[in-house]
């Protein structure tokens, strides 16, 4: 029988899923351990994550710097040796930082895990940060700023957080070329001392994992004294931002970028499923509305987009797109035109049962290892959240209305409530 390629495929709307439960373990010295068990290849991926980022730094980029550090000297070991010693097992290393917190996240074989853990232990206990290191990685991340600063998608992003939470705000700050030439040594040290060296760490270890595994976690990691938690400076906006503008002129850029949007919540929020749908259907997708007005219709840009970005204490919608600098004031426009029919059109039942499918096939999609299914569990188990938060998303979309869209649109997308940053001009 020969295959009609005009009608479409049948596919099946996902109902539900269900996270494997992870499993606890509290080390001797009380640091919890979260073991996601399972996987088909014999590979495993270690996290160490601290309360250490913006929110805990005496100086803007301590934080920073105190973890990108540990990799460049430990005690009896220079940069070069501690690349080696990795390498020879065969593990991949990474030193992560957001303005939450910093981690230390290793990827080796299973077997290989009671090598590389001393190693591990070593960069949380031993780092020395030699002073020539220290300069020459406040040398790199300068000249990256210096390129990331030619970029009007860059401005645009900074100046707009710095818009929506003021500069001294965690959430606001961006790096400066004289706050990075100002930071001394000692800033740096004290940070890592207090909040990673001493400080509240939680592992997950995601993969094959036997319990001769979480033995040797707790032979090592498990053995070093922890000092009492120490509490996250409180921050708060500094100024209203609804209804501001700003533009950063670039007269020699061909093109502008443009940010819109304002301060929303995180994922304990009542609203954050329905919001989601709803911005699913504004611009969260390939084929959302302001991709099919701005980019297919329109023609004026290759690509737009909206996003609810869910941090620890806070949250904010972003829209965001690249035009020709003529565009811009007719972007604006559209984006508007979008929102404002959200707010008074309900949408159709087929676009509405569309959009719950795909957010239901990328959910069910972004589960296909055991490092994605632990990304979605570190999120409940370092954000507080109840332990079937992601069980009833799949739920939660699907009941969500058409009313919830329109009520959703005019409750948190309303233009005079945003704050507009164009860099490049208009």
């Amino acid at each position: 029988m020969s295959l009609d390629r005009t009608i479409a495929p049948d596919f099946k709307v996902i109902q539900s899923i269900h996270l494997p439960e992870p499993q606890s373990h509290i080390l001797d010295n009380g640091v919890a351990l979260h073991v996601i068990n399972i996987g088909e290849q014999p590979v495993v991926r270690l996290e160490c994550i601290f309360e250490a980022g913006n929110w805990y730094e005496s100086e803007l980029a301590a934080s920073y710097f105190a973890i990108k550090m540990l990799p460049e000297g430990v005690e009896g070991m220079m940069s070069q040796e501690i690349s080696e010693a990795f390498d020879r097992l065969g593990a991949f290393t990474e030193m992560t930082h957001t303005s939450d917190r910093a981690g230390i996240v290793v990827y080796c074989l299973s077997r290989f895990l009671p090598d590389v853990l001393p190693l591990v232990q070593k960069l949380i206990l031993g780092a020395s940060f030699p002073e020539k290191e220290f300069k020459e990685l406040k040398n790199i991340t300068v000249q990256n700023l210096k390129v990331n600063k030619e970029k009007t998608a860059y401005l645009a992003t900074t100046e707009f957080r710095a818009l929506l939470f003021g500069l001294a705000h965690p959430y606001g700050q961006s790096q400066t070329e004289e706050g990075i030439d100002a930071l001394e040594i000692d800033a740096v040290l004290e940070h890592y001392r207090r909040f990673i060296r001493n400080g509240k760490c939680t592992l997950v270890l995601a993969g094959q994992v036997t319990e001769a595994n979480v033995a040797q976690v707790n032979a090592t990691l498990g053995q070093t004294a922890i000092a009492a938690e120490t509490e996250p400076v409180l921050f708060q906006a500094e100024s209203p931002y609804q209804g501001s503008e700003a533009v950063v002129e670039r007269p020699e850029s061909v093109q502008s970028s443009i940010r819109m949007g304002r301060v929303l919540f995180n994922r304990h929020h009542p609203d954050y499923f329905k919001m989601l749908v709803t911005n699913e259907i504004l611009g969260g997708y390939f084929g959302s509305r302001l991709m099919k007005n701005i980019r297919e219709e329109k023609g004026l840009t290759y690509g737009i987009s909206s996003h609810l970005v869910t941090l620890r204490n806070e949250g904010y919608l972003m829209i965001g797109t690249d035009v020709k600098k003529d565009f811009t004031q007719q972007t604006i426009d559209e984006i508007k035109k979008e929102i404002h029919r959200l707010q008074t059109e309900l949408v159709g039942a087929e676009e509405l049962q569309t959009v719950k499918s795909f957010m239901a096939g990328e959910f069910a999609g972004s589960l296909n290892t055991a490092f994605e299914v632990a990304d979605r569990r570190k999120v409940l188990l370092l954000d507080s959240l109840p332990a079937d938060f992601f069980n009833q998303y799949i739920d939660r979309i699907h009941a969500t209305t058409a009313d919830d869209v329109m009520k959703m649109a005019n409750r948190y997308l309303r233009p005079e409530d945003m704050v507009t940053v164009v860099a490049g001009g208009k």
